[in-house]
């Protein structure tokens, strides 16, 4: 088909090509969110003590430190996934690609500071 209707055109394009892969994965951070979230809360609430030395010795084991790492990968993800919607509804120049790219280096920054922390105590502890 050539270019000369407008259905030609946008055929083929569309929210049904992107937005559902968008949408599905919105869903699935929010969930995971949620059930991370739940354990960190409960697990926090589960500690004998509550004071630093603990929390370094909770954190130190994998069962501990691995979802919270899946907690913040899956938190700041879902922060990424909802603030680029925002971003593309609201901003129509140059702008939003400029803060798309902030965007991008924020979330990704963050996790990675975040996980970062995680794993320092977890294999080198933390001094007091």
């Amino acid at each position: 088909m050539g270019t000369g209707t407008s259905v030609g055109r946008v055929r083929g394009l569309g929210s049904a090509k992107e937005g559902a892969h968008h949408w599905w994965h919105q869903r699935l951070t929010a969930g995971s969110n949620l059930l991370l979230v739940t354990w960190l809360v409960a697990s926090l609430f589960r500690l004998p003590l509550w004071n630093y030395k603990a929390l370094v010795l909770w954190l130190q084991s994998p069962w501990a430190s691995v979802p919270l790492i899946l907690a913040v990968i899956s938190v700041f993800y879902h922060l990424r996934l909802g603030l680029q919607v925002v971003i593309e509804d609201y901003q129509h120049d140059f702008s939003r690609v400029v803060a798309l790219v902030l965007l991008n280096f924020y979330a990704i920054g963050g996790a990675a500071l975040a996980i970062f922390s995680i794993l320092k105590v977890a294999f080198a502890g933390a001094h007091a």
